[in-house]
């Protein structure tokens, strides 16, 4: 601007190019008092591959290694992480702040479907919207000293995962795929959304990797193998964990106890993120 002093600090303008080292974007503190440590957001460059049920299950995994975990679901209009913990009461809140629920086992958990008054509503929301309440669930809820936070983050590089990685202090993510010729393609988007970002990708899960044989134990790798190991080579990251289709787990989420899973696909996720 032509009368800048360049004193951002009495400036009002909102969307000055003078700002040097300013983003329009800012990090919304949290509530006094309020603990995050570091916060990994799970991402997908397409919806319908097991995104949430990699969180749920890597969230449960931390927590039993002893760590405080917390959920944030900024899947607004798919909102999943709830059900999977048998959750379906509402969030009680302050005045001016939203205390988080609480799993069977100490997870903290927000999601839009816990302040819904029927869980089944749709949320028909455009975009910003949906994206000034994740930044709500971050900096208006009572997060109590959690050493790791999960985000689950919405299928695809819209909106809402712009919005994210541009106004949560988001340490890595962790990118889940499936092993159909697609995933190349996928798996593209996620990592290319990430570095544009500058956000440190931890790796990769592959999901519905293969079904064990009930009667033999042999691996059937449905969908055929290496592709995930190909889309990831050309990117140098890791391929962590490879999660197979277990009905048990299926099952599981339906009853909302996903906490009771067994299973030990995570470990190597959940060892990079203590990393």
């Amino acid at each position: 601007m032509s009368d800048c002093n360049h004193n951002c600090s009495s400036c009002g303008e909102g969307n000055c190019s003078e700002r040097e080292g300013k983003s329009p974007f800012e990090i919304k503190p949290l509530r006094p008092g309020c603990r995050v440590g570091k916060v990994f957001g799970v991402v997908s460059g397409k919806g319908g591959v097991g995104k949430s049920m990699v969180t749920s299950q890597l969230a449960v995994t931390m927590r039993r290694r002893g760590y405080n975990v917390a959920v944030l679901d900024a899947d607004v209009t798919g909102p999943s992480i709830p059900k999977a913990f048998g959750v379906h009461c509402r969030a009680n809140g302050t005045e001016d702040a939203i205390l988080p629920v609480e799993t069977r086992t100490g997870i903290q958990l927000m999601s839009v479907n816990l302040l819904l008054e029927n869980e089944t509503d749709p949320v028909i929301w455009r975009g910003p919207v949906i994206g000034g309440v994740v930044q709500q669930f971050w900096g208006d809820v009572l997060w109590q000293d959690v050493d790791y936070m999960f985000v689950d983050m919405p299928p695809g590089t819209g909106d809402v995962a712009l919005n994210v990685f541009q106004t949560l202090p988001v340490d890595g993510v962790i990118i889940v795929a499936s092993p159909q010729e697609l995933v190349s393609m996928v798996v593209e988007k996620a990592v290319k959304m990430a570095q544009m970002m500058n956000i440190p990708i931890v790796g990769i899960v592959e999901n519905m990797s293969y079904l064990t044989c009930p009667d033999c134990g042999k691996k059937l790798y449905l969908f055929g193998e290496g592709k995930t190991e190909e889309a990831a080579a050309r990117y140098n990251l890791p391929v962590l964990a490879k999660m197979p289709i277990e009905p048990a787990l299926a099952t599981l989420v339906d009853h909302g106890d996903i906490e009771s899973f067994q299973g030990n696909w995570l470990d190597d996720v959940a060892d990079a993120v203590s990393e």
